[in-house]
């Protein structure tokens, strides 16, 4: 089933980051100085709400959420998340070049039964072509990525349990590598936010950074 974790560039987003913890929000902003920090918020979560990536408590973790947002007072009801955990699959493929999406999405299905090691009704599925194959030009690499299903759903309830929209559901190492080249300290402190607070706590919002980046991708 594919289910858009590599869903394409939409407004501002809000990015959430749930872990086995916390959750982390943050929204920026982008003018012609660069990024700048318009509201973030750390809410610790009950224990064992979220374990390795799966989400055990999802009325535990959507009343943390709900008591978190307030406090970024996000002017976007849109929303990342990531999905991580022992059943999140990437893998890089090769395929024909110059078939059409739909076609090459039957393709990557089928691909997917040789790589992951769950019923395919289970999981949930998308892919991003990344360029020519350097071997052969006739054929591009294509990144597929793959989660149980249950993940992305829990993800998508918690998000709906405080009134928000899931318009991305990204990888948890995806965002965090679109994080590695930015220095969150340096990031501009909007109005609502504690600068000096913000340098002490930006070293942890690389994921939630990272999901918001989407915004801007």
């Amino acid at each position: 089933m594919r289910k858009g974790l590599f869903r394409r560039k939409v407004d501002t987003l809000l990015g959430i980051d749930i872990n086995d913890t916390a959750i982390r929000l943050v929204e920026l902003r982008l003018d012609p100085a660069g990024y700048s920090v318009a509201g973030y918020a750390i809410q610790g979560l009950p224990a064992r709400a979220v374990v390795e990536g799966a989400f055990l408590d999802l009325e535990g973790i959507g009343q943390a959420l709900r008591a978190a947002l307030p406090r970024v007072q996000a002017t976007s009801r849109r929303a990342a998340v990531a999905v991580s955990g022992p059943s999140v699959l990437t893998r890089l493929i090769e395929l024909e070049a110059g078939l059409a999406e739909e076609e090459m999405a039957g393709v990557v299905e089928r691909e997917a039964e040789q790589y992951i090691p769950y019923p395919l009704d289970d999981m949930a599925f998308d892919f991003q072509v990344q360029g020519r194959s350097a071997a052969d030009p006739t054929r591009v690499e294509v990144l597929l990525a793959a989660c149980l299903k249950e993940h992305v759903e829990a993800r998508e309830a918690v998000l709906a349990m405080a009134g928000l929209v899931p318009a991305v559901v990204d990888v948890e190492a995806f965002a965090m590598a679109r994080a590695s080249s930015q220095d969150f300290a340096s990031f501009t402190s909007g109005h609502r936010v504690d600068g000096a607070q913000w340098a002490m706590d930006a070293q942890g919002m690389g994921i939630a950074c990272g999901l918001a980046l989407r915004s801007f991708a």
